[in-house]
């Protein structure tokens, strides 16, 4: 195998391990703390949104509402992420993620007053939850962009992962406590979350390393610089195959939008069966997380990724024949310890592969196509099990994840001979 990471960073080497830097562990318990934030606002928002749509609506439209909630933050997120990764390239990346997060914390905030007036006005939820997700979008890149300049390049793999963990358990512990915490008070759980955003703002100023890109480009426009991030992602062949492929698989295999078909007539297993199937992703790759923070993967990187997604495929395929809850459970846990090895090191190429003026750019274009592969692959699930039914939307897309691994391998010879990730 050879190494086809360009080397172009300016990056120090830094320790080996990221724990023993005091800023990655306050950037650290910022995330943690800033996902818990998320998720119990969310969890909220859309109880309280369903809640006053079934007001003066049937099921069918009162569900559309929770649509509109993902639609009104995904639309301020397509159009502003590429002009943020400009951005993170430009001024002080820890700058941004700071004040990021104080927007996110006044929405929350924002939030708690509408839910304090007892009657909110939908399109109020509404216009919040846009002004929330135009923050993610400039969160998304500046925080990619800023970990290198925190850990260094040698413990940069073990830093996404563990930065990976601190997203896991918050999107696991998130959901569960909003929903023991709506359930006793909806503004109670929107000062909860203001409370989280609060502390991971506190986190992040107590981190001392600069944010500032070394390498500040002048004569540029924004547009020439949005121009400049996507033609260099077009032209780095390991980044736009890490990135595309993702893409792809997600499209094909993502079957978040099945659980619920599958434990209710497929399995039947209820209730409890469909959080048993939702939690054992997270829970695998969670765990996954935590094996490479401490046993990183540091050489053959490209082939580790490419058999991880076919392992991903494969347990899609599986879960779309298994006719027992525990198999199906067990291939969701695998298929979510694979996509994490595929995680850690598609983020780990892209960040080693790029140069630290332009981190911002490519990372926006990477959390564009994570967004879009999300949306799309819910909208693809949909429509498939529509043509094929739940069965055989689930085996088609294993079988579609299986093909386009061999596609990009054929493909992107850069990707799958890309060697060290240290």
């Amino acid at each position: 195998m050879t190494d086809e990471r360009p080397d172009a960073s300016p990056l120090s080497e830094g320790p080996a391990s990221p724990w023993s830097v005091p800023d990655f562990r306050w950037l650290w318990l910022g995330r943690l703390s800033a996902v818990l934030g998320i998720q119990i606002q969310s969890s909220a928002l859309l109880w309280q949104v369903y809640e006053i749509a079934r007001r003066d609506h049937p099921i069918e439209q009162a569900s559309l509402y929770l649509g509109l909630v993902g639609l009104a933050q995904f639309l301020p997120l397509l159009a502003l992420t590429l002009p943020a990764g400009a951005m993170a390239d430009r001024r002080d990346r820890k700058t941004t993620v700071i004040l990021s997060i104080l927007v996110e914390g006044s929405c929350a905030a924002a939030f708690l007053a509408l839910a304090l007036r007892g009657d909110p006005p939908l399109w109020g939820l509404l216009a919040i939850a846009a002004v929330f997700g135009a923050a993610r979008a400039f969160l998304a890149p500046a925080t990619q962009a800023f970990l290198p300049m925190v850990v260094g390049r040698r413990a940069l793999a073990p830093a996404i992962a563990a930065q990976s963990i601190a997203f896991q358990t918050g999107a696991i512990a998130g959901p569960a406590l909003g929903g023991l915490i709506v359930g006793l008070s909806v503004p109670l759980a929107y000062g909860v979350s203001a409370a989280m955003f609060a502390v991971a703002v506190t986190s992040l100023l107590l981190i001392r390393t600069s944010g500032r890109p070394p390498v500040i480009q002048t004569g540029l426009t924004r547009l020439q610089a949005v121009t400049e991030g996507l033609r260099y992602v077009w032209k780095t062949k390991i980044v736009l195959g890490a990135i595309s492929l993702d893409l792809v698989v997600v499209m094909f295999a993502g079957v978040a939008l099945l659980t619920p078909v599958f434990a209710r007539d497929i399995l039947h297993v209820g209730a409890l069966g469909f959080g048993l199937l939702r939690a054992s992703f997270g829970v695998g790759a969670l765990l996954m997380a935590v094996w490479l923070s401490r046993f990183p993967i540091t050489r053959n990187g490209g082939t580790w990724m490419l058999a991880a997604v076919a392992v991903f495929g494969l347990c899609t395929l599986t879960f779309g024949l298994s006719r027992m809850a525990w198999l199906s459970a067990l291939v969701l846990l695998i298929g979510g310890a694979a996509d994490m090895i595929s995680v850690n090191i598609r983020q780990t190429l892209i960040q080693l592969a790029t140069p630290d003026h332009m981190r911002g750019r490519v990372s926006s274009v990477s959390m564009l196509f994570i967004g879009a592969s999300n949306e799309l692959g819910e909208a693809y699930s949909g429509v498939m099990v529509r043509i094929l039914g739940p069965v055989g939307a689930a085996v088609f897309g294993g079988f579609g994840a299986l093909a386009s691994t061999g596609i990009w391998a054929r493909m992107f010879p850069d990707l799958r001979k890309a060697d060290r990730l240290e």
